[in-house]
């Protein structure tokens, strides 16, 4: 690293002389997100949507969530708006470095709660931050949509933690800003930049720095394009080393100034640098022909990153240097009017393809069906169904007990995408007739088929069984994972193969045979199944979530076999009845994205097409 910076990363501020990146990374990082090293070093924006975890981004459209609205009359217009962030003269928190500052944007509703729409990623020691990850949200133009945008400097203890777990009471507040998003959208840029309070809604006398919101309408496309980029005989930035080269992308805003919309991982030591793949969706870039800037530089831990250099090249002008085989030089912009000047260091475009990216309607639509299976929890700890205190208590008055609620909650939107009506229904944890615990047994009582027709026959199902079923133990998910897995791998089989099965399990406590179940999930990952697990009733749900790898990690089983993707999802049924998130978006919000990681791996594509939408019952 050389002691004079000829150029510095216009998102970070320069100190003019640095020493070693190394004695810098020991005093400043030891733990998480993008605040320590590692994190610093990944890949951001540039990855397949399919491989990538869902963000707790409310604000984004779901398909699923949209055809079901549809389907029940509900015809809302509306236009998807993308938010591109950045702020200036940020307050600095740290001591042996600068803040490490994340965003997080809230809607405020109308009795005035907030409501969380989206994170951006966390930039490591940056007072001046320009944020990849964007906000998407529904822009009605008819409503007022006020919105608050929150600064964080992400605490460096938070090890390998994504950003949606993060928990923003451990976090130091850095200032907040308001606006409404017609107040954007209406700008003749479509930018604006609001003063950072406190929040109390001053920023008193201590200036807290300013925010920057760019709205872009989203463009619906199904294109994308994956390459693999390469750098030939980059200057060296370093002394005692070599430079450590990451590549940023970025693309001209209506402004005129750059938006970046994906950033490679940092190779480390390499002057001739190759990186994994880059995926970008025309809902990125826009046109083939529109410049996109691409820079170079070269990692340091303190945040200010050296620019190695850059150039400007469309999406069409590097698909042109892929097929040429040839390279591109990168230079230097001149700072005082003179001609830039060209480096020897060149971009070369080894692998280059357009991919079409279908949508979940895209199968749904031609004919791919959803399957949905039910399990119930028949364990002791759900109590005694004949005392009124039990969460399976059958009231003679009618009213729904937590099991039934949530089958009546979770089956309303379930039958719409199974076009069959036919659940497959078991129990688990219960004595059977015949003095056996089974932890998969049939719920109609059948030793056949285990089929029952609609929501109505579920609920006849299950009251039938708790009054021939003793309630016993202990709680395993393992035999009924492993049933519906056969079930989804049996369907692999057949020529059609458009079935994609949904297990849904309603518990109401902690999993006994939690490294069982681990490792049933991890074998069925590579088949057509997601698991839905729905808690009822108070308990501690902690271990739950170490199932719904949100956390950013896939589970590994006790052979260290790895999961090939997240197909779990967790919902607390009482977070649902008490109205704090919506029961059509608890379930249906990772369903999409867990079905087309599915179809995508197996490059398996919609049907010719045929109109055969689900129809509401």
């Amino acid at each position: 690293m050389s002691a004079t910076l000829e150029y510095k990363e216009n998102t970070c501020e320069s100190s003019g002389t640095i020493s070693c990146k190394e004695i810098l990374g020991v005093l400043q990082r030891m733990g998480g997100c993008f605040s320590d090293m590692q994190g610093g070093k990944q890949a951001v924006g540039g990855l397949r949507e399919a491989e990538t975890h869902t963000r707790n981004n409310n604000g984004t459209q779901n398909d699923a969530v949209d055809l079901f609205y549809k389907s029940q009359g509900f015809q809302q217009l509306f236009t998807q708006v993308e938010l591109s962030l950045s702020a200036s003269n940020l307050l600095d928190r740290d001591i042996a470095s600068k803040s490490d500052p994340m965003v997080v944007v809230f809607a405020k509703t109308i009795d005035g709660k907030l409501e969380e729409l989206g994170r951006t990623e966390v930039i490591m020691n940056c007072l001046n931050p320009e944020w990849i990850e964007k906000i998407s949200v529904a822009f009605h133009f008819e409503i007022v949509q006020p919105l608050e945008f929150h600064v964080y400097d992400i605490d460096t203890k938070y090890h390998s933690v994504p950003t949606k777990t993060l928990k923003l009471r451990d976090q130091e507040f850095l200032g907040m800003a308001c606006c409404t998003l017609s107040e954007i959208v209406t700008k003749p840029r479509r930018s604006l930049t609001l003063r950072l309070q406190n929040k109390s809604g001053n920023g008193g006398s201590r200036n807290l720095g300013a925010i920057t919101v760019n709205a872009e309408e989203t463009v619906a496309s199904r294109s994308a394009v994956e390459m693999v980029l390469r750098c030939s005989h980059l200057d060296n930035k370093d002394v005692f080393s070599k430079s450590d080269p990451f590549l940023r992308i970025s693309r001209i805003a209506e402004s005129g100034g750059y938006i970046p919309i994906c950033k490679t991982e940092v190779i480390n030591d390499n002057l001739n640098p190759k990186w994994k793949p880059v995926y970008l969706s025309a809902n990125k870039f826009g046109s083939k022909d529109n410049p996109l800037v691409i820079e170079c530089f070269d990692f340091n831990s303190s945040g200010d990153h050296v620019l190695i250099g850059k150039l400007q090249k469309s999406v069409a002008d590097l698909e042109k240097l892929y097929k040429e085989r040839t390279g591109v030089n990168f230079f230097i912009p001149s700072t005082r009017h003179r001609q830039d000047k060209v480096l020897k260091g060149q971009l070369f475009v080894d692998q280059y393809c357009e991919k079409e990216q279908f949508s979940f309607i895209d199968y749904i639509s031609s004919g791919f069906e959803l399957n949905f299976m039910v399990a119930v929890d028949f364990t002791a700890s759900n109590g005694d169904p004949q005392r009124s205190d039990s969460l399976h208590y059958i009231d003679p008055y009618g009213r729904l007990n937590s099991y039934q609620k949530a089958i009546m909650e979770v089956g309303e939107v379930i039958q719409f995408y199974d076009s069959d009506r036919q659940f497959p229904a078991w129990g688990f944890g219960g004595n059977i007739p015949g003095g056996t615990v089974s932890h998969c047994f049939n719920l109609n009582g059948s030793s056949g088929a285990s089929e029952v027709v609609g929501i109505e026959g579920i609920m006849d199902a299950y009251a039938s069984a708790l009054r021939s079923v003793t309630l016993s133990g202990p709680t395993l998910f393992g035999p009924v994972i492993n049933m519906a897995a056969q079930i989804a791998a049996q369907s692999l089989t057949s020529h059609s193969n458009t079935k994609y099965y949904v297990l849904l399990i309603i518990t109401d406590g902690v999993v006994t045979d939690l490294q069982e179940t681990i490792n049933a999930i991890v074998k069925a990952s590579d088949l057509p199944l997601s698991i839905l697990i729905v808690g009822v009733g108070g308990a501690d749900f902690t271990s739950m979530e170490v199932l719904d790898a949100d956390n950013g990690r896939r589970l590994e089983s006790s052979s260290d076999r790895v999961a090939t993707r997240d197909i779990v999802q967790f919902v607390p049924m009482r977070e649902v009845q008490s109205g704090q998130i919506s029961v059509v978006q608890a379930l249906l919000e990772e369903l999409p994205q867990q079905f087309l990681s599915f179809m995508r791996s197996r490059d398996i594509k919609p049907l010719p097409s045929t109109s055969t939408m689900p129809q509401s019952y």
